[in-house]
């Protein structure tokens, strides 16, 4: 078992990644950035809680030109605010419907908007605004010198590139992963209801070392599945059953996100071949997947492979996706996305395809983009469908 990292980050990483965030700013003529949603505030602060389930409160951390961020949140997170290198928070009693922390950011961004400064907010895809968007019209005309510019691809830019101290978090809770899958056979058998297996797996990952398992999803059917996301049922694992479980497992608010397949027993020759497509089409992922490549490059490459069985490649959309602080992040291994890929993204290949009557499979490993290559993050799967 690998060394477990660290929890958190030292302050150096978090200067590195404002810094980083103000040249852009800079090339881009932004004068500040507005962020609002769980993933960036808590990236450029490393405020860290489960308290964002709750919809109630807003939260924003402001980036000025330079300097640190200023966080303007409600005061039941101050204190934890305050153990981060955010020196300046700004805080208000919440909820307050009639001021849910509007007088307090109208204060921080009116000198921007008397000498008509530009606002960077994320705007875009995967993108969510995360306050009323009542209180955001009023926050708009309180400010009417303030232009808006969308900030997507700035902080995208960013985030698609882990440091070594995320990659470390990310191969920790990868292993961790890779270990509860490899217990498959001691905690599924037949006869046993999908959602008992569902709470074994979950059960195996936290006595792994996994912080939470707020993902879990699969399916299982005679000859195979028909669909990856539903939650399960209480359906006895039966003989010729083909179940997948994938799951997004967390440690210190990291994401793996990854599937296995099995079959009860036995296994019939349509599922044993798309199983083989699918590990195929995965290890041709792999030779694509370096610096320099494309997202559609890795695409085509997996999808030549899967159209032996699938020609039409199913309506996925997608063939793998970026990971780190969300289960799926930017980019996409797909056709429409030519962003280009740099060493230290974090990726999962995710192959699928359909067949027989309506059924599914879904292959996926986790990986990170080193000068030679890909390096995987998961344990690989077996090269053939196992049996159990």
């Amino acid at each position: 078992m690998s060394e477990t990292p660290t929890r958190g980050f030292e302050e150096a990483e978090f200067q590195t990644r404002t810094r980083n965030a103000q040249r852009l700013m800079a090339a881009q003529g932004l004068d500040g950035l507005l962020l609002l949603s769980e993933a960036e505030v808590r990236y450029f602060s490393g405020f860290h809680t489960l308290f964002w389930q709750s919809p109630t409160r807003p939260w924003f951390l402001f980036i000025p030109p330079e300097g640190k961020p200023v966080a303007i949140i409600p005061e039941i997170g101050a204190d934890l605010m305050r153990r981060t290198w955010i020196d300046d928070i700004r805080s208000w009693s919440a909820p307050a419907p009639e001021d849910d922390g509007l007088s307090l950011l109208t204060e921080l961004l009116a000198p921007l908007a008397a000498k008509s400064a530009t606002l960077g907010v994320m705007k875009g895809h995967e993108t969510g605004l995360r306050m009323p968007l009542g209180d955001y019209e009023r926050l708009m005309a309180a400010l009417p010198g303030l232009a808006i510019a969308d900030a997507t691809g700035l902080v995208r830019q960013l985030r698609m590139v882990k440091s070594e101290a995320e990659i470390a978090k990310l191969a920790h809770i990868c292993a961790i992963g890779s270990r509860s899958f490899a217990r498959l056979p001691e905690i599924a058998r037949q006869g046993q209801p999908l959602e008992e297996l569902f709470r074994a797996f979950r059960r195996e990952a936290l006595a792994q070392g996994a912080d939470d398992v707020p993902y879990l999803v699969g399916g299982a059917d005679q000859g195979g599945y028909h669909d990856v996301i539903s939650p399960p049922s209480r359906r006895p694992l039966a003989l010729g059953d083909i179940v997948m479980l994938d799951t997004g497992a967390t440690w210190d608010g990291y994401f793996c996100d990854f599937d296995r397949n099995f079959a009860v027993g036995r296994a019939d020759d349509q599922s044993r071949r798309a199983y083989d497509v699918l590990w195929r089409a995965t290890e041709a992922g792999l030779a694509a997947a370096r610096p320099g490549a494309t997202c559609r490059d890795l695409f085509r490459a997996m999808q030549a492979v899967i159209a032996e069985m699938d020609p039409g490649g199913g309506d996925v959309g997608r063939l793998g996706h970026g990971l780190g602080m969300q289960l799926t992040e930017w980019p996409s291994l797909a056709a429409f996305d030519d962003t280009v890929l740099r060493e230290n993204m974090v990726l999962t290949l995710e192959p699928s395809l359909g067949y027989g009557d309506g059924r599914i499979m879904v292959h996926e490993e986790n990986i990170v983009l080193r000068a030679g290559g890909a390096e995987l993050l998961t344990s690989r799967a077996a090269p053939e469908l196992p049996i159990f």
